[in-house]
């Protein structure tokens, strides 16, 4: 069982070129990363929102993430069907945090992966242990991207890839956290 920054390597430099980008961002990625999803084996689930621009591949991750018929069902569920109602205020999301802790006994952990200047991210950043994927600012505890690259949606499918990878070499036990 190898530990999870050199299986991240290792698994970045066979990912081919779409790839290549991560490896010099490997130091950010796997700790939090490996720090996220050890709530995941607590039990936790992951609710998963993108900004206005992203909605796209919120879509794409929810339905690919439980696909793989070789692995058991895994609890990451959209915001939208959790809840149609707007959060506009810093009251909306106590409640909305309130309404998620009866829902989620064992716990949640936002996933958002958007601009920090669009209020959702508000929501997200209401609970320390959220797993931020930060467009255009860099915040502690978060993974950073430029919206304005020209590849952005090639490189979220990718880390959406690794992502998939990692879920199952935790789960399987391949690497240690």
């Amino acid at each position: 069982m190898s530990d999870f920054l050199s299986w991240t390597l290792e698994n970045i430099r066979n990912g081919g070129n779409f790839m290549a980008w991560m490896e010099d961002r490997r130091l950010e990625w796997a700790p939090l990363m490996a720090a996220r999803l050890k709530y995941l084996l607590e039990g936790r689930a992951f609710v998963v929102f993108c900004d206005e621009k992203r909605a796209w591949y919120e879509e794409y991750f929810l339905q690919h993430i439980n696909a793989k018929p070789t692995r058991p069902m895994l609890p990451f569920v959209s915001l939208r069907t959790l809840c149609r109602t707007p959060i506009k205020t810093s009251e909306d999301i106590a409640l909305l945090n309130d309404l998620l802790e009866l829902s989620f006994p064992k716990g949640y952990v936002y996933f958002y992966i958007g601009t920090a200047s669009d209020k959702k991210s508000l929501i997200a950043r209401s609970k320390d242990d959220s797993l931020l994927w930060l467009f255009d600012e860099q915040l502690q505890n978060s993974f950073y991207l430029n919206s304005k690259d020209a590849d952005l949606d090639l490189k979220l499918v990718s880390l959406y890839q690794l992502f998939d990878k990692s879920l199952d070499a935790i789960l399987f036990s391949k690497v240690s956290l």
